[in-house]
């Protein structure tokens, strides 16, 4: 019997996606477990696992086409011992789907984080919570999962490089699904066994669909009969920068926000960082000798509200309709500017974290966004957000909050300005922050408490060291 292979969901909120290109080609035999496509949501690409064993009779929708429905037929499998092009045929009617996904309930839409006005605050869509994520592979429909190894795109690659037989490791994910840490515990435990080796089958994309054109009618055919026909150029939007649109507007229409601002002099922290950044250890890499860590202003800014949520515990919540969520971390989100886009990874429990592991996990994350390699549990959630634009001489702006969050605080450059210090006046590097925050959740008295314990923290840098 043929075996349909349709459009996962990659998340509980997903509705489309792009496929990026298949990794086999039509007459290829494919195993449970094995990477058969990699589908770009609107912030990250993720590997989608096949299910069934078979061989791929159809290639439904080629590399490259954009805007593929949830549980749209990408492709057919042909059974065991069916002919493929007899899989073809007759239509969709007798073959089982390999994957199915079920429409979530509606929940409390979580965040990937903040950012500035201008959009960093209103750019992740996905509304699925931090915990609970589907497994990125497909449901395994009828098949019973005693009969096949099923294990994550990491845990294989691991296994492989380890020599590690994954039918003899346990996995401790979703539904028995092997992951990472499974695999490390397999290897540390010495009860590897040699891996068969995977086989590869990478098929040359197809060329990309052409881009969808400008909608017209309505608001958008009065847009363009302000313009002189061909003085502008259409730029299509693409998924990431239509999750923005609707983030945006559903913050500014539904979380009643207020703003505070406090002024930050940051001499003390500059000269802490520079001490710090002198006396890190080196390590040998292969373009020589380079420092272990090396610490930014924004790492001292996500230690700092890290630290003010966990004294202000109030302040570290969520709103939902019948009682606020008071989080027992800090998971601070930091805007990251992508091309034409913005994504926010998090810092999870930053409150507990040294400000080297912090810058170092902070570079690691910003580089596989621009990469658009995060998972989604990197940038899903959070309990509030850090968005910098101090480096663009921006002196202080406002931003949008991002729920579930309730407060996200916007960074400004470090300016030098006159500073009275006991009678005298000197000059002093001062830095504007501002707090936006949800008054469901963060009254004003208990905002500025929160802005205050943030400030303190960063005049006296030092306290963030023990």
């Amino acid at each position: 019997m043929p075996i349909n292979i349709t459009m996962p969901a990659l998340s509980p909120t997903m509705e489309e996606g792009n496929l990026a290109k298949w990794l086999v080609k039509e007459g290829d035999k494919v195993a449970p477990g094995d990477v058969i496509a990699e589908i770009e949501t609107d912030k990250a690409t993720m590997e989608v696992e096949a299910v069934d064993e078979g061989t791929v009779a159809k290639l439904v929708v080629p590399a490259g086409t954009e805007g593929v429905k949830v549980n749209a037929l990408i492709a057919i499998l042909a059974g065991e011992g069916e002919d493929a092009s007899a899989a073809t045929k007759g239509g969709d009617a007798p073959a089982k789907t390999e994957a199915k996904a079920e429409k979530p309930a509606p929940v409390t839409p979580p965040s990937d984080g903040g950012g500035s006005a201008e959009g960093a605050a209103g750019r992740n869509g996905d509304k699925s919570p931090p915990s609970g994520l589907p497994a990125i592979s497909p449901s395994r429909g009828e098949i019973s999962s005693s009969e096949r190894t099923f294990a994550s795109p990491l845990a294989r690659r691991i296994a492989k490089d380890a020599g590690v037989d994954l039918s003899a490791v346990t996995g401790s994910g979703p539904h028995g699904r092997i992951v990472k840490s499974d695999v490390d515990a397999a290897v540390s435990g010495g009860g590897a066994k040699p891996a068969p080796a995977d086989k590869a089958a990478p098929a040359p994309a197809t060329a990309p669909a052409a881009a969808p054109a400008l909608a017209k009618g309505g608001s958008d055919e009065a847009v363009l009969k302000l313009f002189e026909e061909g003085s502008y150029e259409l730029k299509p939007h693409d998924g990431m920068r239509r999750t923005i649109a609707a983030r945006l507007t559903e913050s500014h229409q539904t979380v009643p926000s207020y703003f505070v601002s406090m002024d930050c002099e940051i001499d003390a922290l500059m000269k802490l960082r520079g001490e710090i950044n002198a006396s890190a250890p080196t390590t040998k890499t292969d373009k020589g000798e380079v420092p272990a860590f090396k610490l930014s202003v924004n790492d001292f800014v996500i230690k700092a509200m890290a630290l003010a949520l966990r004294d202000v515990p109030l302040a570290n919540a969520s709103w939902t309709s019948t009682a606020r969520l008071i989080h027992k971390h800090s998971d601070v989100g930091v805007a990251v500017a992508i091309p034409d886009g913005l994504i926010t990874p998090i810092i999870r429990k930053a409150e507990q974290k040294t400000l080297s592991a912090i810058s170092n996990q902070m570079k690691d994350l910003a580089k596989r966004a621009r990469d658009k390699k995060l998972k989604p549990e990197e940038f899903q959630g959070g309990t509030t957000a850090v968005s910098n634009l101090g480096m663009f001489g921006v002196s202080n702006f406002t931003s949008i909050i991002n729920p579930p969050h309730a407060s996200i605080v916007s960074i400004g450059a470090g300016i030098e300005k006159p500073v009275v210090k006991k009678g005298e006046i000197k000059v002093g590097t001062v830095m504007t922050a501002t707090f936006a925050f949800d008054h469901r959740v963060i009254d004003g008295a208990l905002g500025a408490e929160l802005a205050s314990a943030f400030k303190r923290y960063i005049e006296s840098p030092m306290a963030m060291l023990v």
